[in-house]
């Protein structure tokens, strides 16, 4: 077993691995539909020089860099090279507006910007050009000259390429594990984004406790990661980028969600950090692929399911031993090679897991860990392991070093290292989730027999109805999208004498029933088909069935258009905006008590 050193800060984690790994793969990316790798050693040459460009344009102790870019390796590279220099790397979404930027820009008081694009510096240098904070932008990509005195636009291989940092001095950063790291603009599910800063200590407490999960449940050996989700996501920060850094491993970019899959058969990953929402699509697509393949494939896979929820629910027999060895035999090897054929886990985070959706992974031989966190906590706060006995219904226990206990109301409550110093110039809302050094997460849980953590939900998302019973929507919202006529869902019902819902229908679905009734598709017509809807109504009573009579949902309304992060229904980690759903359909929601 090995155990994480103790670090004074993550630069110098990174210098670490760098005089360990030398010239070895460290950051990967594809260039011309080859995947090319960066070394430790080349990767901290980078980090130096730029560390050292930041300091020449300007950039002090203290100062916010704002970071906006897909993932590359230059992310990693930038986000590095401005805790070096002494700065506070501050992440953006790609998917920000002006409007987003220009709150980040000005609450953060930034003094400098990376941008990887022309495309994505359209939407972000007019908020920068009205901000009285910044006085640099620098570009990844070659920039169009801006005509304006406010700022300077730099290139980001020209700073490098003209700047000599010393990598062997990395090691030497004085930053302390309680200084500022970075601070995280949360996605803002109920309002305007609020800045966590997170410190060294902080993510590094992180890195200890997962990399000590890695090491006695699965053996630290030479580790591969495929990043996918968006490295300014806290999940994506600390799991998909630091904690690589920390186990020496090698970092894949994923090209992007339409050649995920492909990608995890080049990469073969040994770790995979995903959103829930994304397993349920890899779900999907599994099942629809065995589908086609005739009936002996869906009898295995049928079969497969059957067992591994007999196995979950504690209810094998000997009986199902024939059966299991035909499943490895003929199914799993297929899975497995669609995953790479070297995986070990898939760690699932950000937001509810539907149980049934882990037990469908868990019976094809793919071992599934939910975790549990927020942005407040670095993120991870606990996480199931092979150790502790996984659990689909439950987020495993806290991690090393964290305190975690439930308050009287049911609130879950974390202390240690891992928690923030507060929310950036907002004291006011840091006094009230951190009372006595104790964060108030906001979600309601349990602690079950072994030890393990349960959501039952968050704590401000509860419904409460008219006779004060409470529902939580979250659990009914992952069974009704867990039926292949519906693919979003939101319910609806605080105050009010039952549930109603908001739904998507299923595009493949849809598609299909169309063609199967000789319907042209038209999804503004569709909502008002009658067939259509029963059709869906018929999903919804299988839901139904399976609830309580307070959970039911009693009647419902099809949604004008998928909840996306374009259109700000859904938050970058894919998590549903619950206000701005009300907001646009609260006036049909309420029609539904209505006659």
């Amino acid at each position: 077993m090995r155990r994480l050193e103790h670090f004074a800060n993550l630069v110098a984690m990174f210098a670490t691995r760098v005089a360990e790994k030398g010239d070895a793969p460290f950051l990967w990316h594809k260039q011309d539909g080859i995947w090319t790798p960066t070394s430790w050693r080349e990767a901290a040459r980078r980090v130096a020089n730029l560390a050292a460009a930041l300091k020449d344009i300007g950039v002090e102790p203290g100062d916010r860099v704002m970071l906006v870019s897909e993932n590359r390796p230059e992310w990693c590279i930038a986000d590095l090279a401005i805790m070096a220099a002494g700065g506070i790397t501050v992440p953006a979404y790609v998917t920000n507006t002006e409007r987003d930027h220009t709150h980040v820009i000005e609450n953060s008081g930034a003094r400098a910007i990376i941008v990887s694009t022309r495309k994505l510096a359209a939407t972000l240098m007019p908020a920068a050009i009205r901000a009285n904070s910044v006085k640099a932008v620098i570009g990844i990509e070659e920039l169009r000259a801006v005509q304006t005195d406010l700022l300077s636009v730099h290139h980001w291989q020209t700073l490098i390429d003209t700047h000599a940092g010393e990598p062997a001095a990395l090691a030497a950063c004085p930053a302390k594990r309680e200084d500022t790291a970075c601070i995280i603009y949360t996605s803002g599910t109920g309002g305007a984004p609020r800045g966590v800063m997170q410190h060294h200590g902080a993510i590094l407490h992180n890195v200890a406790g997962a990399s000590l999960i890695i090491s006695e449940d699965f053996g630290w050996e030479d580790e591969v990661f495929l990043s996918f989700l968006p490295l300014s996501h806290a999940y994506e920060h600390s799991a998909g980028q630091h904690l690589p850094v920390g186990l020496g491993a090698q970092i894949y970019y994923a090209e992007g969600l339409e050649k995920l899959a492909a990608n995890i058969e080049e990469v073969r990953p040994t770790f995979m950090v995903v959103v829930p929402r994304l397993f349920e699509v890899l779900r999907t697509r599994i099942t629809k692929a065995i589908e086609k393949q005739g009936n002996i494939p869906n009898y295995l896979l049928d079969r497969a399911q059957a067992i591994g929820m007999k196995r979950y629910q504690g209810k094998s027999t000997v009986v199902d031993a024939p059966m299991q060895l035909v499943v490895n035999t003929l199914l799993k090897p297929k899975i497995a090679k669609r995953f790479g054929g070297r995986i070990k886990a898939m760690v699932s985070g950000g937001a509810p897991l539907t149980p049934e959706v882990g037990v469908f992974f868990e019976a094809l031989g793919l071992t599934f860990l939910q975790g549990y966190g927020q942005t407040e906590a670095a993120p991870v706060i606990s996480c199931n392991r092979p150790k502790a006995g996984i659990r689909m219904d439950s987020v495993g226990p806290p991690l090393p070093d964290t305190e975690v206990k439930i308050a009287a109301d049911g609130e879950i409550l974390v202390r240690g290292e891992l928690v923030m110093h507060g929310y950036w110039r907002n004291e006011a809302e840091t006094a009230r989730v951190l009372v006595d050094g104790w964060l108030h997460t906001g979600d309601i849980g349990e602690f079950d027999a072994k030890g393990r953590i349960r959501i039952t939900d968050r704590k401000k998302d509860i419904i409460v109805n008219d006779k004060g019973d409470n529902v939580a929507p979250q659990r009914v919202e992952g069974m009704l999208t867990l039926q292949p006529e519906i693919a979003q869902a939101m319910i609806f019902g605080d105050r009010r004498p039952y549930m109603v819902a908001l739904i998507v229908p299923d595009p493949d679905w849809t598609q299909h029933w169309c063609a199967m009734n000789g319907d042209s598709c038209d999804l503004a017509r569709l909502n008002g088909n009658s067939e259509y809807r029963t059709a869906i109504g018929h999903a919804v009573e299988r839901v139904n069935r399976e609830l309580s009579v307070i959970e039911r949902v009693r009647r419902f309304i099809l949604a004008d258009e998928p909840f996306t992060i374009e259109n700000s229904q859904m938050t970058p980690s894919l998590k549903i905006r619950r206000h701005v759903l009300r907001d646009v359909y609260g006036d049909r929601l309420n029609g539904l008590y209505q006659g």
